[in-house]
């Protein structure tokens, strides 16, 4: 089961004794916006569907999902999320030792335990501001078959530049690299910036629709890889992986291309003046240090206090943010702020540095 993951709303709401509605979530790495104008009004007037079984290999949205980022449709594989594939891959890829760019999400790791494969973490740090020094990267290369990389990173909303990717993966061809893209829509120029149209064999790349779209709760994700990984894949791929609801809920996303495109560009847009809006609150301060990416959420570096202790005075408050000290690599001096409205995401800043002032 999974080991890593951040503060429960619920079980926050229980301890308040109010209505989970009650507390305001910014543990959340999905979009403050929500999702596009009308598709909640689609969903409604769909969801009929639930009713019948969905296609078993979900290949009307493969086919969707493909045709709007011009790929191959055999090259493409919708899923229960990017958690399905994430937990399948170092067995699709008979990994035999696994290298994790970190500090980053737990379930890659969590994946190699549940199959008994042994991994290591390559650590970024604090002191080079989370960048991957990719001389240290390869030395480390040549112990292993499988590497995983979030692009950008959760939570250290780092992003490495693709060219510097692609020459990685062009001289290591016996490596496989997963890269994780969940987060790579909310950067600007975010299509030249990703691995989707790289044809490489040792490449697979996750594709998430939760947190650009705020529908975490319809598990949507994408592999993309060769055709052999996809064929590899779909030995263990389950039939109805994606439910009726979530297959209507990509048709119509991706058949409105240029709403999507000016909804995505819109959140770009207002993530960069709320980040530097919620910044600004804290130039006051060295109790505090943010490392600011282009993401959704910010991280954290507090000076002398305990992230346990200012989670939990926020809590106070009914604000949730995420403890980050069981991130591997991080440690209880970190915490991770997710931007929500302009509203919330003033009000939040003035309770933290209050509370970081008192401690």
């Amino acid at each position: 089961m999974i080991s890593g993951h951040g503060g429960n709303i619920h079980e926050i709401a229980g301890r308040l004794r109010c209505l989970p509605a009650d507390i305001i979530d910014m543990s959340s790495n999905v979009n403050p916006l929500g999702p596009p104008g009308g598709f909640l009004d689609f969903l409604t007037e769909n969801l009929y569907m639930i009713t019948s079984l969905p296609e078993a290999n979900a290949g009307t949205i493969n086919h969707d999902f493909a045709a709007y980022y011009g790929l191959q449709t055999d090259t493409v594989l919708a899923g229960n999320g990017t958690t399905q594939f994430i937990y399948l891959l170092p067995k699709v890829l008979n990994s035999r030792k696994v290298l994790i760019v970190g500090p980053t999400y737990a379930d890659y790791a969590d994946s190699c335990r549940m199959h008994g494969i042994p991994f290591e973490f390559f650590m970024t740090t604090a002191a080079e501001k989370f960048q991957v020094d990719f001389n240290k990267l390869e030395s480390k290369l040549v112990e292993v078959d499988t590497v995983f990389i979030c692009n950008p990173n959760n939570p250290t909303s780092t992003l490495i530049p693709v060219q510097s990717l692609e020459n990685l993966i062009i001289r290591h061809p016996d490596v496989f690299f997963v890269v994780d893209e969940s987060y790579l829509p909310f950067v600007p120029d975010h299509n030249r910036l990703s691995l989707l149209k790289n044809q490489s064999d040792n490449l697979v790349i996750l594709n998430s629709m939760s947190k650009i779209f705020g529908i975490p709760g319809l598990r949507i994700g994408f592999v993309i890889a060769s055709q052999k990984i996809i064929q590899k894949i779909l030995a263990y791929y389950l039939p109805w992986s994606v439910n009726s609801l979530a297959q209507a809920a990509v048709s119509y996303l991706m058949n409105h291309k240029l709403t999507v495109d000016k909804f995505i560009q819109v959140s770009q847009t207002y993530l960069e003046i709320e980040r530097t809006h919620f910044l600004q609150n804290f130039a006051c301060t060295s109790r505090i240090l943010f490392f600011s990416g282009p993401t959704s959420f910010i991280l954290g570096k507090l000076s002398d206090m305990n992230a346990n202790e200012v989670c939990e005075r926020l809590a106070g408050e009914r604000i949730l943010i995420r403890n980050c000290d069981n991130f591997e690599g991080l440690s209880h001096r970190y915490i991770r702020i997710s931007l929500k409205t302009s509203d919330i995401n003033r009000m939040a800043a003035e309770k933290l540095l209050q509370v970081i002032m008192s401690l």
